[in-house]
């Protein structure tokens, strides 16, 4: 199983080395967060294919091994967008959050041990909603959704 903590390694590497384009596992999960930081511009495209290639074709006969996520890094003036990607919940310890506490990060106080968001900074959440189980933080206020905090990206 691929937790969210190599998803965020990985970005974090491949935007210090300068890289363009990285492969991650397919997971749901990493497509989820990997949506969200497209949604709000922290990464430039992303496409389904194989370890070998990105192409979508190859990736509907590639085994379940084989399938990765092909996610194009984004930078602006030669530097990262993504700054930093930190786990808010761990594999040990999930961070539950109802719509009161979304509301006090979102709005800048420190709620369950969570600092606040800063200007320019996300909160990925996962909730329970199955049409929207992966969202930022403001949206998940939008939408009246409480759920688990995975990571913050800025």
């Amino acid at each position: 199983m691929v937790h969210a903590h190599e998803l965020c390694s990985s970005l974090q590497n491949a935007f210090r080395v300068r890289r363009q384009r990285i492969a991650v596992p397919h997971t749901t999960a990493n497509l989820g967060i990997l949506s969200v930081l497209l949604r709000n511009g922290f990464i430039t495209s992303m496409y389904r294919g194989t370890v070998d290639e990105p192409d979508p074709l190859a990736f509907l006969d590639a085994g379940v091994a084989q399938r990765r996520i092909w996610v194009d890094l984004k930078y602006r003036e030669e530097r990262p967008v993504l700054n930093a990607m930190e786990l808010v919940s761990k594999p040990s310890k999930a961070v539950l959050m109802d719509l009161d506490a979304l509301r006090l990060i979102c709005s800048g106080r420190r709620t369950q041990g969570v600092k606040p968001l800063r200007m320019g900074e996300i909160a990925i959440v996962r909730t329970k909603n199955q049409e929207h189980e992966w969202v930022e933080a403001r949206e998940a206020l939008q939408l009246n959704l409480g759920g688990e905090i995975i990571c913050r990206a800025r």
